[in-house]
């Protein structure tokens, strides 16, 4: 992964490069599917705090759960839900924005003083595309989207995940820059794009290593 590449997956569409990862244990907590899909959800976030050497808790000491994943038919529904519009500011002109897109997915992120994650909001609209989507493989991309402030442009062209052996798995330089970019030496948040060659340097030793 050259520095270039890394560079823009936190660099935003109007030029600024923002970086920034969790900066406390996640507790997710996931609405709208059943246990067979919740079990499924959970598993691909342990999966990927571990990759990372990030924890995962059970409760926030601030917000209970910091991770919140809707799975839901009708971007509508949003507005019936009861606190909504204090967790997601100016949530019926988001909803109205999302309807006139069309759009099944939408991801809004909280930060703390410092400009670490302290909360991920996912909302899925299941509409006929994500609907196809394996379980499995819609969890693990969402979750790799939401250990990140990546760049509103990262994945359009790319997606994070690939298959191997019948099975999707996170690409192994994504796997890479995800470790390099929980490593405890280097910042929570950056905002230089010299922050992308620290990641590099730790992107090419991980790969590089032995496994």
């Amino acid at each position: 992964m050259e520095v270039a590449q890394i560079e823009g997956l936190f660099t935003r569409s109007e030029g600024s490069f923002a970086f920034a990862r969790w900066g406390r244990p996640i507790c997710p907590v996931v609405f709208g599917v059943d246990d067979a899909t919740l079990g499924v959800v959970k598993g691909a976030i342990a999966a990927v705090c571990e990759l990372a050497g990030h924890e995962m808790g059970e409760m926030d000491a601030e917000l209970g759960s910091n991770l919140m994943m809707f799975f839901f038919n009708d971007w509508a529904e949003l507005l019936e839900v009861p606190g909504m519009d204090r967790l997601v500011p100016d949530l019926a002109p988001l909803v109205a924005r999302l309807e006139g897109v069309d759009a099944n997915q939408y991801r809004f992120f909280r930060f703390d003083e410092r400009g670490a994650i302290k909360a991920c909001f996912v909302f899925l609209r299941m509409d006929q595309h994500l609907s196809d989507v394996p379980a499995q493989t819609l969890a693990l991309s969402q979750i790799v989207q939401s250990m990140l402030l990546w760049s509103d442009s990262a994945f359009q062209d790319r997606s994070p995940l690939m298959v191997a052996e019948q099975a999707t798995v996170l690409r192994p330089d994504i796997a890479a820059l995800l470790r390099a970019a929980y490593d405890p030496v280097l910042p929570v948040v950056a905002q230089d794009a010299s922050h992308a060659l620290r990641l590099s340097a730790r992107v090419q030793a991980s790969m590089e290593r032995p496994q």
